[in-house]
C-alpha cells in the first residue's frame, strides 16, 4: 500500500497528469473572497459558506497540511476541542494550487485567482522577456516589476476600500516583492514573535467597524525544511501555533470569526531519495532551462527547434523510464488541457514548462548545475499534488473573547 504521507488521488483522465485543484469551489483562493463576503464587503462571494460576521481575522499557517494535523493531533488540544466542535456547512479542509508552493499558493490566496491568472506558477520559474529563470518568494530578479507580473487587484485592496484590512506578519515581509504582487492593500502590522503577533492582532481589530486580517505565520514551515515534518522540533512548532490559536482565540474581540488554513502540507523525503537529475544526461537532453522546485520541476525546451516535438517525446519517454510511477511528466499543453492551473492567460503560458516532472512519492529533484548543494539539505518538502502536499486544514470558529477559557 502506498505511504499515508504519500497517498494520491485517483486521475479523473491521463494517469500521467495529478487531477486539479478545486479552483473556484474548494480552494485556498476562495478563503479571503469568502472572508471578504462574509462581513459584507461588495463583490466577493461567500463560497466557502462562512458565518456572517463584523470581524474576521484569517491566520494561514505555513505548511500546515491536513494529514499533518490530524496525525498530530495530540499536540493541539485547543485546535483538537475546534473541530471537535464542528463548524456547520463551512468545509474542513481545502485544495492548495499547483504547485503547492508558497509563491503560487499566497498568490492566489491573496488574488483569488488559480495561478494561470496571477502568474505565479512556481517557485521560481522561466520569465521568458528575459529569457531567465526569476524567483518568485524571496530573492526576486530586478528585472522583474512585481506589479506587471501580477497585474490584478488583491482582495485586500479591494477590502480596503470598504472596511478595516490589516496584515499582521514578520517585518522582513512588509514590502517584499511577494507582499506587493500578491498581498498588498490595508495597513501592515509587523511583530517578530508569535505572541507579540497576537498581541499586535488584538489591537488592530479592536478598532471599531468592520474588519478583516490577514495574520501570517511561518515557523511550522522553516522547522519542517530544516528537521522534517515528522521532528521533535515541528511538533514544538506546531504546540506553539495551537497556543497562538488559543491566545487569538481570547484576545480578540468576542463574536470575531477566526480561519485557519494553510498554503500548503509537506512530506519528508529522505536523504537517499533527493537527487541530482542533471547528473543524468538523458534527463536533461534539450533542456534550455530549469526551474520549479524539487517535487515539481519545470523543464524548457528550445520551442523554436526543428525537432522540438521529437525532443519533447524523447524526455518525457526518459524521465518516465527512469523513475515509473514514482513521477508524473506531463506537457504544458497537458497541465492546462487538465487546469492544473486553472484558467491561464496567454501571458502567463510562458513561464510554464514545456515539461513538467511531479513527484508521487518520497522523491526530490535537483539540478545542481544552478542551485547550490545546501539545497539538497531539506528535509521537509511540498510543490507537487499528493494528498499530503495539496490538503490543507480550514477551521472555522468564532472567537470567546478576552478572559475565555475554552480548550
Amino acid at each position: 500500500m502506498p505511504d499515508t504521507q504519500t497517498d494520491v488521488i485517483p486521475a479523473a483522465g491521463n494517469p500521467d497528469v495529478p487531477p486539479a485543484p478545486a479552483y473556484g469551489s474548494r480552494s485556498l483562493a476562495e478563503v479571503l473572497t469568502s472572508a471578504a463576503a462574509s462581513i459584507g464587503v461588495g463583490g466577493f462571494t461567500n463560497t466557502l459558506n462562512l458565518p456572517a460576521a463584523s470581524r474576521v481575522c484569517v491566520v494561514l499557517a505555513d505548511g500546515l497540511g491536513r494529514n499533518l494535523l490530524k496525525q498530530k493531533a495530540a499536540h493541539t488540544p485547543f485546535l483538537r476541542s475546534v473541530m471537535q466542535a464542528g463548524q456547520g456547512n463551512v468545509p474542513v479542509w481545502l485544495d492548495s494550487t499547483f504547485p503547492s508552493t508558497t509563491a503560487a499558493a499566497l498568490a492566489s490566496f491573496g488574488t483569488g485567482l488559480p495561478p494561470g491568472q496571477h502568474g505565479m506558477v512556481g517557485y521560481d520559474v522561466l520569465d521568458p522577456d528575459q529569457d531567465k529563470v526569476v524567483n518568485l518568494l524571496g530573492n526576486w530578479d530586478p528585472g522583474v516589476d512585481p506589479n506587471a507580473w501580477q497585474p490584478f487587484p488583491t482582495v485586500l485592496e479591494r477590502a480596503a476600500a470598504s472596511v478595516n484590512v490589516t496584515t499582521v506578519s514578520l517585518p522582513q515581509f512588509s514590502d517584499s516583492p511577494m507582499t506587493r504582487a500578491a498581498l498588498r492593500g490595508g495597513r501592515f502590522v509587523s511583530a517578530t514573535t508569535p505572541h507579540a503577533r497576537t498581541s499586535a492582532a488584538a489591537e488592530a481589530m479592536a478598532v471599531p467597524g468592520p474588519s478583516l486580517m490577514y495574520y501570517y505565520l511561518n515557523e511550522l514551515d522553516k522547522a519542517g525544511h530544516r528537521h522534517g515534518c515528522q521532528s521533535a522540533q515541528w511538533e514544538h512548532q506546531l504546540e506553539e501555533l495551537d497556543a497562538t490559536i488559543k491566545r487569538l482565540n481570547a484576545s480578540l474581540p468576542a463574536g470575531t470569526t477566526i480561519l485557519l488554513t494553510a498554503d500548503h502540507g509537506m512530506l519528508d523525503v529522505p536523504e537517499s531519495q533527493r537527487l541530482d537529475f542533471s547528473a543524468e544526461p538523458g534527463l536533461v537532453e534539450g533542456v534550455r532551462h530549469t526551474a520549479g522546485e524539487p517535487r515539481m520541476v519545470h523543464l524548457y525546451l528550445d520551442g523554436a527547434a526543428s525537432d522540438y516535438m521529437a525532443v519533447r517525446e524523447r524526455l518525457l519517454a526518459a524521465w518516465r523510464a527512469r523513475f515509473g510511477d514514482r513521477i508524473w511528466a506531463f506537457t504544458r499543453e497537458e497541465a492546462l488541457a487538465a487546469g492544473l492551473f486553472g484558467a491561464t492567460r496567454p501571458a502567463v503560458e510562458g513561464r510554464i514548462g514545456d515539461v513538467m516532472i511531479a513527484a508521487r512519492d518520497a522523491l526530490a529533484l535537483y539540478d545542481l548545475r544552478r542551485v547550490r548543494p545546501a539545497a539538497m539539505e531539506v528535509v521537509g518538502q511540498h510543490g507537487s499534488l499528493t494528498k499530503a502536499e495539496r490538503e490543507v486544514p480550514l477551521l472555522c470558529f468564532t472567537a470567546a473573547g478576552k478572559g475565555s477559557r475554552r480548550g
